[in-house]
């Protein structure tokens, strides 16, 4: 009888680390792709203020 638990135990265990490893390889590609960790939540205000910044820093590297 105390082995029961062992038996749901061990393929949730299998199943939590198969998605440990699919999330990690998907994060490895995307930074290897991006060259950064992805923003998480990442939303239409996020990007409108990320190609302000990179025109922002752009102008300012051409005026020098």
């Amino acid at each position: 009888m105390a082995w029961v638990w062992f038996e749901a135990a061990l393929p949730l265990g299998i199943i939590a680390g198969m998605l440990t490893i699919a999330g990690n390889i998907q994060y490895q590609i995307h930074k290897a792709a991006h060259g950064r960790p992805k923003h998480i939540g990442n939303d239409m205000w996020d990007v409108a203020m990320e190609r302000r910044d990179k025109k922002l820093i752009e102008n300012l590297s051409s005026s020098n």
